[in-house]
């Protein structure tokens, strides 16, 4: 099974969300965070995390770019108890048992995405607000193949 974790190209997330997810981490779209958003709250980086932003599964924050990465049984477990205490937490679900069902299906909704892209892709999110609601659409970026030298660094650190 296939997920996606969050990637940094530069620093721009760091400037562009209120709080930008972490590199390495888990994430999922995280539309479901907009579900009663209106066009007024639509403004500075509450727009660019409605606009382009993945949620991190660690931090909660946002990220402009995943990559499709393998994921364990065990760490999908994991994930899916911690978004569902977030969806009791945050949101007011009414127990863990019914957000972990939730839960699931969003986990699951991401990894249908992830499944189709082989390991490495990069995927970008962009969400418009429109009379029916949040609709988003994806773009894939295929990594290309690189020799290590290229993007390694060899030698002492010091």
């Amino acid at each position: 099974m296939k997920l996606a974790r969050a990637v940094h190209l530069d620093d721009s997330d760091l400037n562009v969300y209120f709080s930008p997810a972490r590199t390495g981490e888990w994430c999922l779209s995280g539309g479901f965070e907009f579900s009663d958003w209106t066009e007024a709250d639509l403004t500075g980086k509450a727009r660019q995390a409605f606009a382009n932003g993945w949620l991190g599964l660690e931090t909660f924050g946002r990220v402009t770019f995943v990559a499709v990465t393998p994921i364990e049984e065990a760490e999908l477990k994991v994930l899916t108890d911690r978004l569902a205490r977030h969806f009791v937490d945050l949101y007011g679900a009414p127990s863990l048992e019914a957000a972990r069902s939730v839960a699931a299906e969003e986990l699951a909704y991401m990894a249908d995405l992830c499944a189709e892209h082989d390991e490495n892709t990069l995927i970008a999110v962009q969400r418009d607000l429109t009379e029916g609601g949040v609709r988003e659409s994806f773009r894939t970026i295929a990594a290309p193949a690189a020799e290590l030298d290229l993007v390694a660094m060899h030698g002492d650190m010091e």
